[in-house]
């Protein structure tokens, strides 16, 4: 039997205010108490006026029956349904192959691998005791072979997530309802797109899909949690799950395209000449206060400097009062399971690291993630030599299509990232509340829709560039 306990905690308010007449449309419901199963959940929820409340969960899983000639052929008649406590469950071999088959080879996406997500479980990242307790689902044939997995956890929380719902909390919590526990699809502290519902490339794969999320919503309504979160999904899967009653959101992020340049100069004679004139200034400033660019990949990259980025890393959170999510540990982990697709841009002063980013290698993508530097010196321009220019050139290095710089950030555009839409789904359970939640989002996508285009029509490219 696995035991979570959950603890309630404020969370803040986000710009976007929720709807204020949310409350007409909301009428709670009595909750009811599920007979308990072979498979339990234990689980304590508390706020910080009442007592704590353990209940015990049922997460056993029906089977799903699989239907079609092709089904037939093969020899399968269901797909058995599991919930897994720890991707450890599941071999790296199985796991991968699904997370392989649900991407094109240019897409392959690193952070959907077995390596990066058993290691955020593996040093402490990503557990209940931080609010994100993996509650993976598996589907399986009759022959026990693993068809698709799902990442999916049990939180407490909204934070490390980059699709932003405080305020929805808030909404659901002032009319006497409770917004966690809440469950959530996605790559932990890891605002990136990929597919989320990972399957094999079978003739009935499409079946395999319905089944992992008929059992992500079925495990919803037996822990009787608020709802079901689906972010950074590919396009595809966004599409499907709107059939399936999820409802769309939509967000920005900022991303650079590789146009087949031969070097950074080419790219540069791109660029409005304002622009190009700035990034030039810029990194001429890297030069001039004696410091040295190094890319470091695999196995160039040593324990001290990892020890050192984390150090930079913990700089960053602690100085923009951000959470430090991830552990000393995980940086070493990740690195020596991800080998070669592992980048690690340096600053370095008189021969000393001060200051990094990280970026892993994807099958035709730079996922630029993390910075920080030394907490005792100012760098005029580092910030923007390691985390962008650095990525373009390893793009161009490396003939990588995209460069993604992670979450946030309208300075990139003038550096040649362009905004690019990104993608959530979210299961509402109450319906007055769902009903909420779509007059919001249409709302919101609206203004998202209306933003990205204005960056594009003021974009730093010459107006024969898109």
């Amino acid at each position: 039997m696995a035991v979570v306990a959950l603890s309630y905690c404020k969370p803040s308010l986000h710009p976007l205010r929720f709807h204020p007449h949310c409350g007409n449309l909301w009428k709670r419901e009595n909750v009811r108490r599920r007979s308990r199963g072979a498979s339990t959940v234990t689980a304590m929820f508390w706020r910080s006026d009442k007592s704590p409340q353990v209940r015990e969960f049922d997460i056993s899983l029906a089977n799903y029956p699989l239907t079609g000639s092709d089904t037939t052929q093969e020899g399968q008649n269901v797909i058995s349904l599991s919930v897994v406590s720890s991707i450890s469950e599941i071999t790296p071999s199985e796991w991968d192959a699904c997370a392989l088959d649900s991407s094109q080879p240019q897409s392959y996406n690193p952070f959907l691998m077995h390596g990066f997500l058993s290691s955020l479980e593996d040093t402490g990242c990503a557990t209940r005791e931080t609010g994100w307790m993996p509650l993976h689902i598996v589907a399986k044939d009759e022959s026990g072979h693993v068809l698709g997995v799902s990442p999916l956890y049990l939180k407490s929380h909204s934070y490390g997530e980059f699709v932003f719902d405080h305020s929805w909390a808030d909404a659901y919590r002032s009319f006497g309802g409770r917004y966690y526990p809440k469950l959530q699809s996605c790559v932990p502290f890891t605002p990136v797109t990929g597919p989320r519902i990972l399957t094999r490339d079978t003739p009935f794969k499409d079946q395999v899909f319905d089944a992992l999320v008929s059992a992500m919503t079925q495990l919803a309504a037996k822990l009787q949690v608020s709802s079901l979160h689906i972010t950074f999904p590919s396009g595809a899967e966004w599409n499907k799950l709107k059939e399936k009653g999820f409802s769309q959101r939509i967000g920005m992020q900022y991303h650079w395209k590789n146009r087949d340049y031969k070097n950074f100069d080419e790219f540069l004679m791109d660029m409005k000449q304002s622009k190009r004139k700035n990034i030039r200034q810029e990194r001429k400033k890297i030069g001039t206060q004696n410091l040295k660019m190094r890319r470091l990949r695999g196995d160039e990259i040593k324990a001290r400097h990892w020890d050192s980025f984390y150090d930079f890393y913990r700089n960053t959170t602690d100085n923009k009062w951000g959470t430090p999510y991830l552990t000393r540990e995980f940086f070493h982990y990740m690195a020596s399971k991800l080998g070669d697709g592992v980048l690690l841009v340096l600053a370095e002063e008189n021969e000393e690291p001060v200051a990094g980013a990280l970026n892993l290698i994807g099958g035709d993508t730079l996922f630029g993630r993390l910075w920080g530097c030394r907490p005792d010196s100012y760098y005029p321009s580092l910030h923007f030599e390691a985390c962008y220019y650095q990525a373009i050139e390893a793009a161009i290095e490396l003939n990588l299509k995209t460069v993604e710089a992670g979450a946030q950030g309208e300075h990139k555009i003038q550096r040649g990232y362009l905004p690019v839409k990104t993608y959530s789904c979210h299961y509402i359970i109450d319906e007055g509340f769902r009903q909420a939640i779509d007059e919001f989002l249409v709302r919101e996508s609206n203004q998202v829709d209306y933003v990205i285009k204005l960056l594009h029509e003021s974009g730093p490219f010459k107006e024969t560039i898109e």
